[in-house]
């Protein structure tokens, strides 16, 4: 059994599909069409002999009715031509009762017992004068049976005939079967062709941008194939968002790199040749390396934060957001001590926790604040609050600087985006990018908007399901 599966299974990766696709349709109305022409001639063939048989017992009704007072003999005298109606005769069940003239059908001993009574009528196959024949034999009348032959070559002619004619038709079903199911591999298949082009083109260009063309219909109303084709249109336009978002990364990131690395290496040149500087020279330089090495450090960082797509679920675990909270404005009062930080928390919000990684959603909250304080005026207040709307945790964080120009508002979350009024400002300019990613991470919702009253106003919002 395990040699066949093998052998059918090898036969299979040999095969293409739309092969194996048009083999089976074939093979399947095939089956149909010579099975249907197989009932047809065993109906046929049935239907001729039952006919037969009822012809030969109203021909022994008959010849009963005609010859009820005759004895013993041969009642049709051109039996040897078998071209009378029926050729029949009557045999007594004792043999000593036989007339002279010989019988024109065979007698055997099962008739003798027919005459008796003591068997059934049954029919019987012969050769007559060299033709087929089929002979009824039943019970006649005081002992005696009566036999009837009628020819059976016009049945037989007859059938052969139905078998010839059904032949050719299963023949030509057969044939149209392997049309039709050519026709069904490749139309049926269409799609699948479709797709298998586009994956291979795709490879071979590692170009996404490319789709597969999909049939006009009502919407709604697609085959399993076509939703197919559509489902891999979208994972097309998800793959080439996702390599634009790369290139994008990888062209944002050289050109962030390009300008600290060649300070770099001018300050590291320039104190390759401290014995030519000044004490004070070799200060500044060491200095403004030292600053250098620490904006390279945090934007590889950050461009290592930003690869990752999701949290690790072995470090997911509940946390309160209250405390996240409290802990990231106490390290951003340290960071920034010209800053007044404020946190107004919701009575309803503090025992309430989110699935989390916290060092991740300190990192989170970290960001926001560190960007509200870098645009806050020296002793501006930063605010930062948590309460608990229906079904959700919101934190939101304000400050009271220039706010967010309405052309900037839809980019303050792109990679490496800064406004004109933070070109001067430090920074990588991944910080809010940093925080949307690990916000989404966290299936949380950050949005920005324009304060009112002046300011930016960063709001976070945590899905939550509270207990009846």
């Amino acid at each position: 059994m395990s040699g066949r599966r093998g052998l059918g299974a090898a036969w299979q990766r040999r095969r293409p599909l739309r092969t194996r696709l048009a083999l089976a349709a074939s093979a399947a109305v095939a089956l149909v069409a010579v099975g249907v022409c197989t009932a047809a001639f065993v109906i046929i063939r049935y239907a001729m002999g039952h006919q037969l048989e009822l012809n030969l017992t109203q021909s022994a009704t008959l010849a009963m009715q005609q010859n009820r007072e005759e004895g013993p003999g041969v009642m049709a005298a051109q039996c040897r031509y078998l071209a009378a109606p029926a050729c029949s005769q009557i045999v007594p069940a004792d043999p000593a009762d036989d007339p002279s003239q010989p019988y024109a059908l065979p007698v055997t001993d099962a008739t003798r017992e027919v005459a008796a009574g003591r068997h059934a009528p049954y029919y019987s196959e012969l050769t007559l004068h060299g033709r087929p024949a089929r002979m009824l034999t039943q019970h006649f009348k005081d002992g005696t049976a009566v036999q009837v032959a009628l020819r059976a070559d016009t049945v037989e002619k007859g059938v052969r005939q139905a078998s010839g004619m059904l032949a050719a038709v299963g023949g030509a079903g057969v044939l149209l079967a392997a049309a039709l199911g050519y026709w069904v591999s490749r139309t049926g298949l269409a799609p699948v062709a479709r797709l298998t082009a586009a994956a291979e083109r795709i490879a071979a260009t590692r170009d996404a941008g490319h789709r597969i063309e999909l049939p006009a219909g009502p919407p709604g109303r697609e085959d399993e194939l076509t939703r197919l084709a559509a489902s891999f249109n979208t994972m097309l336009g998800e793959l080439e968002q996702s390599v634009t978002a790369q290139r994008r990364l990888v062209a944002d990131a050289s050109h962030e790199l390009r300008t600290p690395l060649t300070a770099l290496r001018t300050n590291a040149e320039l104190l390759a040749r401290a014995d030519r500087l000044t004490e004070a020279q070799r200060d500044r330089a060491s200095a403004a390396l030292g600053r250098q090495l620490r904006e390279v450090t945090t934007l590889v960082n950050d461009l290592i934060e930003l690869a990752r797509d999701e949290e690790p679920q072995p470090l997911v675990e509940e946390v309160r957001p209250a405390a996240l909270l409290e802990h990231a404005v106490a390290a951003a009062r340290e960071h920034w001590p010209a800053i007044a930080f404020t946190v107004r928390t919701d009575a309803r919000a503090a025992a309430d926790s989110v699935p989390g990684v916290p060092a991740r959603l300190t990192r989170l909250l970290s960001n926001l604040l560190d960007n509200a304080a870098k645009f806050s005026p020296p002793g501006g207040p930063v605010e930062a609050e948590l309460t608990a709307p229906a079904g959700a945790l919101e934190i939101t964080v304000r400050d009271h600087g220039p706010g967010i120009a309405a052309e900037d508002l839809p980019h303050v979350f792109d990679r490496f985006y800064r406004a004109r009024a933070a070109r001067t400002l430090p920074g990588s300019g991944l910080g809010l990018a940093m925080a949307r990613q690990i916000a989404r991470a966290h299936r949380a919702e950050l949005t920005a908007e324009r304060a009112p009253g002046g300011g930016a106003l960063f709001r976070l919002r945590f899905p939550l399901e509270r207990a009846e």
